[in-house]
């Protein structure tokens, strides 16, 4: 099958598929046969809505907790910093910096691993093997001694990490309308925020432990204890598919299967295909999101591995260091929220909304580049503005599964994605250099410009999806109006897992 550019194919006609005996397996969605079975079914509005809440009772809940103990888990060594982390694993210098790095050289390297896993395998039950492994990882800490133990527990943590983001955009997906998903994905991607007041929470508890075991390893113990029977749940609850989903009707596993269909996108398709391995390297969006991507993350460390660092070098005591984290979270949390609100209610608000983030993400960085050392509460609103950056990037994500088609170029497209997200957190913890303390300015320069990168992605992404929609627009009212059938032909075509670049039925949700 050839490629075609976005150019290439506004001026076409929509074209009938061919029968379906003609179709080859591997263009066929894994979900064919349930969505065949109900084509043209009547399907009431009441229907959907009891299979939406029943989704939500199912996926949601489940989403949610992996999500907030998967960010607990990665920044675990963030709270066990202040109990004497570095002295019980002999760091030195730069180590604990390089710590926060090292996890993302192995999430790095998950990334063409996991994405071809959750392709070819089962997505629940890889993800909940997953999640077991990380659990017993993370208990595993605190036999470290050495920066070498640490450097191969935090290497294989990122490992297996890296399989929840890319795979719970893919879940977005099998499971949501593209109206649906923003909310959705912000419901567990607010965890975030949830896990920063939490851990917070957690880690003033632990500060008050004055018996047994040396405190910083009751946070990796308690972390990991909980990813572990979060793992169980997993394998048992969380289906693959909705055609196999147990927990539905046969008749409700067509009406989820039927929902998802109207994405354009189709459902799931295991089998990779080198013509889409090719459009996803030829496509603009590729790139535009890989570089908003490495812009968002180089910040990220700030917020993650060094949050603790920065409220303890504005002047504020050990406990102070961890209950000041929670206000940063609150925002986190109602900004994600309300983001993701504001794109389900208005659809088309979705650049829009990443703008606005971005820009008071900039505002906290250039606060703390500019405010002196003496104002450190000025400093510490500075740094709890920064937190409206997880906003932005994870309406970025909605991008991917909204608006990618083609099964193998959506798991493409995300994999290049999280790869400038583990460049973008590799990067990051070098900017904090300890001879800086306490003033960081590397690090507060680059969180200010790694912002200003991907506030300038945003605005190009927004100009050249909307400007492909305008085009196939026009090409629509100059003969190209699609009629009733054409536009059920583009949803079939996404159930033969044909990509947004070549189904003319397809449009950017901006």
């Amino acid at each position: 099958m050839t490629t075609k550019s976005a150019l290439d194919i506004d001026s076409e006609v929509i074209q009938p598929s061919p029968p379906l005996s003609s179709v080859p397996t591997s263009d066929l969605d894994d979900t064919y046969e349930a969505y065949k079975k109900n084509k043209g079914a009547d399907i009431s509005d009441a229907e959907a809505k009891r299979v939406l809440k029943k989704l939500d009772r199912r996926i949601a809940p489940i989403l949610f907790f992996i999500y907030l103990l998967q960010y607990l888990d990665k920044n675990g060594i963030n709270y066990a910093s202040v109990y004497g982390l570095q002295k019980g694993t002999n760091l030195k210098g730069h180590d604990y910096s390089w710590l926060g790095s090292i996890f993302y050289f192995g999430y790095l390297l998950g990334q063409p691993i996991s994405g071809y896993l959750l392709q070819r395998l089962p997505i629940a039950k890889f993800l909940g093997t997953a999640t077991l492994g990380w659990g017993i990882i993370l208990m595993t800490t605190p036999a470290c001694r050495s920066m070498a133990g640490m450097s191969v527990n935090r290497f294989l943590l990122g490992l297996l990490e890296s399989t929840v983001n890319p795979g719970f955009v893919l879940i977005m997906s099998i499971w949501y309308k593209s109206a649906e998903q923003p909310l959705r994905l912000e419901a567990y991607y607010c965890t975030n925020g949830i896990a920063t007041m939490f851990g917070g929470l957690i880690g003033y508890a632990v500060g008050h432990i004055t018996t047994g075991l040396p405190r910083w390893m009751y946070v990796f113990l308690i972390f990991g204890s909980c990813s572990f029977a979060m793992g169980v749940v997993t394998l048992v609850f969380l289906p693959d598919l909705p055609s196999t989903a147990k927990f539905l009707t046969e008749h409700e596993r067509g009406i989820a299967v039927h929902r998802v269909a109207a994405n354009r996108q189709g459902v799931k398709n295991r089998h990779f295909k080198k013509y889409q391995a090719w459009q996803t390297a030829k496509d603009p969006k590729t790139w535009i999101l890989f570089v908003m991507a490495v812009g968002a993350q180089v910040p990220n460390s700030a917020l993650t591995s060094f949050a603790s660092i920065i409220v303890g070098s504005f002047g504020f005591d050990t406990l102070g260091t961890q209950y000041l984290q929670i206000p940063g979270g609150a925002v986190q949390f109602l900004s994600l929220l309300s983001g993701g609100f504001i794109c389900t209610r208005w659809p088309n608000s979705r650049c829009i909304t990443m703008i606005v983030a971005n820009t008071i993400c900039i505002l906290g960085a250039g606060m703390l580049v500019g405010l002196p050392n003496e104002n450190k509460w000025g400093r510490l609103v500075a740094l709890w503005l920064c937190y409206f950056q997880g906003l932005g990037f994870s309406i970025s994500l909605t991008i991917v599964s909204s608006n990618i088609a083609g099964y193998t170029k959506k798991q493409l497209t995300g994999a290049i994605l999280f790869t400038g997200y583990c460049i973008g957190n590799i990067v990051g913890p070098q900017t904090f250099k300890s001879s800086e303390k306490p003033r960081y300015e590397s690090a507060y320069i680059a969180m200010l410009v790694g912002y200003c990168v991907k506030l300038a992605m945003v605005v190009v992404l927004y100009i050249y999806m909307y400007s492909v929609n305008k085009k196939r627009d026009r090409a629509a009212a100059s003969g190209v109006q699609l009629t009733e059938e054409q536009e059920k032909e583009a949803v079939k075509l996404g159930m033969h897992d044909v990509t947004e670049l070549d189904n003319l039925g397809f449009r950017y949700i901006l």
